[in-house]
């Protein structure tokens, strides 16, 4: 037997070995972590043909380091500390940043602590291969390991770990290529420590490293010009002010420091909420917060305080005595500040553009209704900023020089294409080829003395109204992931790829293992023109004793997608598959999602099936969950299988199945309606494009709903409340489930006025059957589109559906409530929904075919996902919708070059200084202003325009005819949709 030798660890380095900290646990107790370190003296340095270390790996840093930089012509390697990446990290995703790049472990789990967004952002550029760099575990090795002094703080402890490790770097280079007698001395490349703390590189200085701020490095690259406007305006390497601008006024309030924040929503004396700007009027914003039914309204620039839409902040709600209400009147900010200097607007006093903004703000105060007062407040303090890159264009009107050859750096407006987001200053040295570009813009701060928030250029996407960038500009707009799926990704398919096909009966075959053989069942799918990604098939047949089995069957996407692996990862990022007009972002992999997965006809597949053995009169009299092979024998089109249910002469079993699935998801629907379910509606248009090759839009229709379409959305929704029921029976505590909160009554005042004052209506919110009901009884008789248009008015006053955990909320709070089901969730597209996933992969474990994954054991982890999963969801119909007003906008422009274009359209909102107006038949919702005084009456949503004949009066609800032109935007540069009434009254001009 050989010998085995047990060698303890001498006390001496318990010191060095062991982390200790603490820790606070979600109940607030504090307990002292003691973790064992083990050192090592064999972790790689990284750099090729060192002969001091060993590499088990081929990416390495190359011996001679980077040759081209003015300061160091024998070549080197670049060490960034954690802050270069915190805040410079659009420079180090540069493909014109090409130094080999040093990255310490303390580096890495330092950003993960303080920002986990930028640490995706990390990890991504680590693994994609475009740029070489080596990740050094400085905290296992022997010579590069430290431990925090007493006094010591954790980030000048860090500081040191990654001087020490600089000097180790710089001293292995000398051992790894000793002096040869008789030769000449070898040249070494340099390790820079690339850091932006100025007490840092003074520290490393008298350690004698080479060090250096990223701005002056930056400019001894051959790129210098163009990195140099990646950099963020942070740092110490900013420019030092003058004395006028150090001594300038504060435009905006300070704020609160977190403490007191923290304290003050605590006590209940601050409200935390979500920013939200407003579309109409850019000097006013609100923040919903539980404590008051209506949102706290923010008026004016000074108490939205540097708020950008989207960041959760603090606000002071005022006594109610000085509450006011919502602005009544369009305020645009290209035409309020049309003159204002990029220069010039931080500058202190009363300039031309303050001076318009207070007159504008004082006429509104001085205007406003008193019958709507709302609770009013400032923002006191930011808890998270959600700035992110933004899509813009240069203002041209901003440049000081529009010479293409200058390299001089100007100070420039970038116009964000959201309206909802402020103008952005940035420096930059390209200004003047700029122009005409959609360009990527970043904030970096927004400082209380300047009016507006200050960023860097990242990249240009390309000409405005190109297809190719305004697509870009779509997805980046709304934070669509879309870069291709990478090598560690596609390596997670099936080796065999589209040669792939499920392998012949066998009880010994895994793909096999307890699945039921349900080929020979008549199964079909029913999905729009063009549908690829097939996620679901039906059937239905009579059993001898007088009941019905149905069945839905859902691609088995868990079985490809396994969990915890790359492809997992990425469909947990990615969320959901976005769909653009011409064009998909999938969620997974196309040969997963147009093939392998998907359930096209005449192939087998596997499926997940729910099998319901239901009465005539479509009550469950059970239902089963089973792992399944199927061969959908047809793939219909809504209309395909209209037409086949309709055709009396076809009585073959794939039409009866049609037939008897229609009649059960009539009577399913009567069912849902009568337990109070809502028949909401949303303006669906379809876009007819030119031909399948050509992405050019020639027509807008309105989207024909057939009987065919309920039939297929009657099951899903059977389906997803089944499974709901039994993932929750089985996991209480992490079942992923959806939910549809019911509206606060008061989303609904303002509709239930406007109904009753200019109809006579009534609209019942008291529960979700007695909206249905009284919204069954909003009807025009000479006007079918009115009670749609009244659906969609009410569709927005609802909240948003949203993923939960079931552990994390009450259980009187599971309910969906436009579907009037107390539990729901979604299971029924796994190809393009991640949520529907993980329902298989509860549901799979529910029924014993498969260990539940231990993170989906986890509530935290569940938690987290789904915050996710809820964003890109939300992100994705916007897209969507965006998508479709592009396309809507360039067919609007074809047509208006032929021939002036007139539509249909109602009034659903008045202003002080216009209307707003909804086009049923194009989807499309627009606003028509007037430049001369017209009398409004807030009151009753009337406006009357004067005339010298007689006054016409128009009100919400009211039918117009209005004039649709195409104009470039100034603020989104693309072709923008402009209305005019044509009648009662011909607008343009006024």
């Amino acid at each position: 037997m050989a010998e085995i030798t047990i060698r303890k660890r001498p006390r001496t380095e318990a010191v060095v070995t062991q982390r200790k900290f603490f820790k606070k646990t979600a109940r607030g107790k504090v307990i002292k972590v003691l973790r064992e370190r083990y050192l090592r003296d064999d972790v790689a340095c990284g750099i090729h043909s060192c002969g001091l270390c060993t590499h088990e790996h081929d990416v390495l840093l190359p011996s001679s380091g980077f040759l081209k930089h003015a300061s160091f012509p024998n070549g080197h390697f670049v060490l960034p500390d954690t802050n270069v990446f915190l805040s410079q990290m659009d420079l180090m995703e540069s493909p014109l940043f090409a130094p080999p790049i040093i990255l310490l472990q303390t580096v890495i789990e330092e950003v993960r602590h303080r920002s986990l967004p930028l640490h995706n952002r990390l990890k991504t550029l680590v693994k994609s291969g475009d740029k070489k760099i080596w990740t050094f575990y400085n905290e296992y090795r022997s010579e590069t390991a430290v431990i925090r002094e007493e006094g010591e703080s954790p980030n000048d402890r860090n500081d040191r770990g990654i001087r020490k490790a600089t000097a180790w770097y710089t001293s292995h280079l000398s051992l790894a290529r000793p002096p040869i007698r008789g030769q000449s001395n070898p040249t070494l490349p340099t390790v820079v420590l690339l850091t932006d703390d100025v007490a840092n590189r003074q520290k490393a200085e008298k350690e004698g490293l080479t060090c250096m701020s990223v701005r002056r490095y930056i400019g001894g690259l051959e790129e210098s010009g163009h990195l140099l406007d990646l950099l963020a305006s942070t740092g110490s390497e900013t420019i030092e002010p003058t004395q006028a601008v150090a001594a300038r006024q504060a435009l905006y309030p300070d704020y609160l420091p977190m403490a007191t924040l923290l304290a003050g929503i605590k006590s209940g004396h601050l409200h935390q909420g979500h920013f939200n700007a407003n579309q109409y009027n850019y000097l006013e914003g609100s923040v919903s917060v539980p404590a008051f039914e209506k949102p706290v309204l923010l008026i004016g620039r000074e108490h939205m305080n540097r708020a950008v839409q989207g960041d959760i902040v603090v606000v002071e709600v005022f006594d109610e005595k000085d509450w006011k209400a919502p602005a009544d009147e369009v305020v645009d900010q290209e035409a309020t500040l049309k003159n204002d200097d990029a220069d010039d607007s931080e500058e202190e006093g009363e300039d031309d553009e303050v001076l318009a903004e207070r007159k504008v703000l004082q006429t509104e105060l001085a205007q406003r209704g008193s019958s709507s007062k709302q609770p009013t407040g400032r923002v006191v303090g930011i808890i998270k900023r959600n700035w992110r890159s933004y899509v813009c264009h240069i203002d041209s009107t901003s440049l000081t020089s529009m010479n293409p050859t200058s390299l001089s750096q100007q100070t420039v407006f970038a116009t964000p294409v959201s309206r909802l987001l402020p103008r952005i200053r940035l420096r930059t040295r390209q200004a003047p080829a700029l122009i005409g570009q959609k360009i990527l813009v970043t904030i970096d701060r927004w400082e209380r003395t300047s009016r507006y928030p200050e960023g860097h250029f990242v990249r240009a996407l390309g000409k405005v109204q190109s297809k190719e960038a305004e697509q870009e500009s779509l997805l980046l707009e709304f934070d669509v992931p879309y870069r291709p799926f990478g090598k560690a990704i596609l390596d997670c398919l099936p080796p065999e790829g589209d040669k792939w096909v499920v392998p012949p009966k066998s009880e010994t075959d895994p793909n096999w293992r307890d699945r039921e053989d349900l080929r020979d069942l008549i199964v079909c799918s029913i999905d729009p023109p063009g549908c690829q990604d097939i996620d679901d098939a039906l059937h239905a047949r009579r059993l001898p004793n007088g009941n019905i089995e149905a069945g839905v069957h859902i691609a088995d996407v868990s079985h490809f997608v396994l969990p915890d692996t790359p492809m997992d990862h990425e469909a947990a990022t990615r969320g959901t598959t976005v769909y653009l007009v011409d064009k998909r972002i999938d969620m997974l992999p196309a040969l997963l999602g147009t093939n392998l997965c998907s359930l096209r006809p005449h192939v087998e597949r596997l499926a997940f099936s729910v099998i319901w053995e239901l009465s005539p009169e479509a009550e469950i009299v059970n239902v089963r969950f089973t792992k399944s092979v199927i061969a959908s024998k047809s793939a219909f089109t809504y209309e395909e299988a209209q037409i086949r249910k309709d055709d009396p002469r076809l009585t073959d079993p794939l039409t009866e199945s049609i037939r008897l699935l229609n009649d059960l998801a009539r009577k399913l629907k009567a069912g849902r309606m009568a337990a109070g379910a809502l028949n909401l509606a949303s303006p669906e248009v379809k876009i007819q494009l030119d031909s399948s090759e050509s992405s050019d839009p020639i027509d807008v229709e309105q989207k024909e709903l057939r009987e065919t379409n309920s039939l297929v959305e009657e099951f899903m929704l059977l389906a997803n409340i089944s499974v709901a029921k039994k993932i929750q029976e089985t996991f209480p505590q992490t079942a992923v489930l959806r939910r549809h909160l019911p509206p606060p009554k008061a989303n609904f005042e303002k509709l239930q006025d406007i109904l009753k004052k200019r109809r006579g209506l009534t609209l019942d919110v008291s529960s979700s059957g007695a909206l249905a009901a009284s919204l069954d009884q909003c009807v025009d008789p000479g006007e079918p589109a009115f009670n749609t248009l009244v659906r969609i008015m009410a569709t927005r006053c609802m909240l948003s559906a949203e993923y939960f955990c079931s552990g994390s909320v009450a259980r009187d709070t599971f309910g969906h409530y436009g579907l009037a089901s107390p539990i729901y969730t979604h299971f029924t597209s796994p190809i393009r929904r991640y949520a529907d996933v993980l329902a298989h992969r509860q549901l799979a474990a529910a029924i014993g075919y498969t260990p539940l994954h231990a993170s989906l054991h986890s509530k935290s982890h569940v938690e987290r996902v789904l915050e996710v999963v809820n964003k890109r969801h939300r992100m994705a119909q916007m897209a969507s919708r965006a998508s479709i007003e592009f396309y809507v906008g360039l067919a609007l422009k074809a047509r208006s070059e032929k021939e002036t274009v007139i539509e249909d359209a109602f009034v659903i909102r008045t202003f002080r200084n216009g209307l707003g107006v909804f086009v049923s038949r194009l989807g499309l919702e627009g606003l028509v202003t007037f430049r001369r005084e017209i009398d409004f009456d807030a009151d009753n949503y009337v406006i009357t325009i004067p005339s010298e004949e007689r006054p016409t009066s128009i009100a919400v609800f009211d039918k117009v005819k209005v004039l649709i032109e195409v104009e470039q935007d100034k603020n989104t540069q693309r072709g923008r949709v402009v209305m005019s009434l044509s009648d009662p009254i011909d607008s343009r001009g006024m």
